[in-house]
């Protein structure tokens, strides 16, 4: 058990000895220090239910806490708020178990996790827009496996609806003469295909407009899809050639951004069990047919809002985004029987999502006890608090933001770094910049994002916290391989330094249950701001107190592990120096 969860139970079972039923009583950090490290606030409440006066019930159980030693002082203050000062002992102790621990936090129990996040569409170019759901997925995949769960990530790629068809046919007018056009093709992929992956970012957008312009050309991009579904031969071969340009393009991306997928998966692999599913829906009598397509009504008496019917087979007889998302529920629980599934996506899809999860959960696809949850996400904004692009206005692909954040980043980077060393290590920076930046506010809200101020290595940045991490590694290389120990605290500064790490284990609970990592990053600014201040304050390797030298190398050491425990879980390198 974690040492504040330890205080924690005491102070409950102080409660329940005095008669009072109480569970998961909760400790935060004080609102005013010099009264107390810690407040308990729950008293008054309690109070009120007990028809209690709240100060003389705080004064009784302050006065029984008094009694163990891991609190050096208990007072009251206010109308029942108990103020808590940990002994230096008991913090010393608790440093030095740290020390000795390869995993810090308790094991959950063993749930199995399918996390759904990326999912960029297949020919197009990934763009700020993807940027988010790669992060905000990974980081939480990587938080999920650390507490303990079995995780498995999946890119769930969109490489199957009505886009594909645009793109063949733009193919097409433009090749007419392929051989995936001809009649007696037989052949897997398009050997003789033209076009690079470049080629194909740059015919989406023109297949797109195309389309939207004139309803005949949109009609030919549908009926291509609809023969696709059907596994024409050639349009399902010019499908495997596209879909093996762009998903090595996009894994390249990827890879630069620390993102690790275990499944890439699309819509197109649940074409494959959408007859096993239809067979099992058909019975069921949820399937209403509407002006010629095939639907599932899952409104509730108690919406506000209408919320239109699941679109099953749309009434050119193709299936719907929708139907993929459900039958990719269908898969996922005949091979995996996950225990919950998560959708890391824009929050702009949430009624999306909304009809998916009410339709499974009407067809009873899943058991009763697995657990959807959508998990969305505001947008990354430019100054003028639009979505953020280029200068000429155009859509700020990823590789583009990286290069802008990178060119920003070396003007902070010390002159001595030079030549492929200064790109590779500028890369890093700028990636742990954009990452940290992204992860800052609840993932909920949108946000600005300013390269200048989050390239700032003094702000409450990426930049600021691995200095504040390479600086401690070189500290700790100068004091050479020793054995080190927590045996002394000299005053406040390196006191409030351990007071910060009590927080560590909660702070990542929190942040699980919250699904967001900006209580990770306020964490690791607040604790290395905190750790900075102290190293100021103090000469550590020159310190003549050897206890003294011990401890705060001790400490230097648990602060850098917690550093880059919590920046491998938002997949942030540290680079060798800046």
């Amino acid at each position: 058990m974690n040492f504040l969860k330890k205080q924690e139970k005491r102070i409950e079972l102080t409660l329940q000895q005095n008669g009072y039923n109480i569970e998961n009583v909760t400790l935060i950090p004080s609102n005013k220090p010099e009264l107390g490290e810690f407040q308990y606030n729950g008293i008054m409440a309690l109070a009120k239910k007990h028809q209690e006066n709240p100060q003389e019930l705080a004064k009784k159980i302050a006065a029984q806490l008094q009694q163990y030693e891991d609190f050096e002082n208990v007072t009251v203050a206010g109308p029942g708020f108990i103020n808590i000062t940990f002994s230096n002992a008991a913090l010393l102790n608790y440093g030095e178990e740290l020390l000795k621990e390869k995993k810090w936090i308790e094991a959950k129990e063993p749930k199995k996790i399918i996390i759904d996040y990326g999912g960029p569409n297949v020919a197009k170019v990934l763009h700020v827009g993807h940027l988010r759901s790669a992060n905000i997925g990974e980081a939480l995949k990587r938080l999920a496996k650390y507490l303990g769960y079995n995780v498995i990530g999946d890119v769930h790629l969109g490489d199957y609806g009505l886009q594909m068809g645009m793109v063949m046919l733009e193919i097409k007018t433009r090749y007419p003469n392929l051989s995936c056009f001809q009649d007696d093709f037989k052949s897997e992929r398009v050997d003789d295909l033209p076009i690079s992956n470049d080629d194909l970012i740059e015919l989406y957008p023109i297949a797109s407009k195309k389309a939207k312009e004139d309803e005949k050309i949109m009609e030919q991009a549908r009926n291509i899809t609809y023969l696709l579904q059907q596994n024409h031969s050639g349009y399902k071969a010019l499908w495997r050639s596209i879909l093996d340009l762009s998903i090595h393009d996009i894994k390249q991306i990827y890879e630069k951004l620390s993102v690790q997928f275990d499944l890439w998966k699309g819509e197109s692999d649940a074409e494959k069990v959408i007859p096993e599913m239809m067979e099992y829906l058909n019975p069921l009598n949820i399937i209403k047919e509407s002006e010629g397509a095939k639907i599932i009504e899952i409104a509730e008496e108690t919406d506000k809002l209408m919320v239109p019917p699941l679109l099953l087979i749309k009434s050119n007889e193709t299936v719907s985004y929708e139907t993929t998302d459900l039958a990719t529920i269908w898969e996922r629980k005949k091979i995996y029987n996950p225990d919950e599934i998560w959708y890391v996506a824009d929050k702009r899809q949430e009624l999306h999502f909304t009809q998916v999860f009410r339709a499974s959960k009407k067809a009873n696809i899943l058991d009763e006890s697995t657990k959807l949850e959508f998990i969305g996400f505001g947008t990354m904004n430019g100054s003028d608090g639009k979505p953020f692009k280029t200068r000429d206005g155009g859509v700020m692909t990823l590789r583009s933001l990286l290069e802008l954040v990178k060119e920003e980043t070396k003007k902070n980077m010390i002159d001595t770094i030079e030549g492929e060393e200064r790109e590779k290590i500028s890369e890093v920076i700028a990636i742990g910049t954009i990452k940290f930046a992204d992860f800052l506010s609840h993932r909920s809200t949108d946000y600005i994002f300013d390269p200048e101020k989050f390239c700032d290595a003094n702000g409450k940045t990426g930049p600021f916290i691995l200095y504040s991490t390479i600086r401690m590694r070189s500290l700790l290389e100068k004091a050479g391989k020793r054995e080190v120990h927590f045996k002394k605290i000299k005053g406040t500064s390196d006191k409030k330094v351990l007071l910060q790490v009590l927080n560590f284990q909660k702070v990542l609970e929190n942040s699980f249950l919250s699904k967001s990592l900006h209580e990770i990053t306020d964490y690791l600014y607040h604790l290395n701001n905190t750790y900075n201040n102290f190293y100021s304050e103090n000469r550590i390797l020159t310190e003549t107190d050897e206890d003294l030298q011990n401890t705060w190398i001790a400490l230097t050491k648990l602060v850098f592990e917690i550093n880059q425990t919590l920046l491998q879980i938002l997949a942030i390198e540290i680079p060798s120096r800046m």
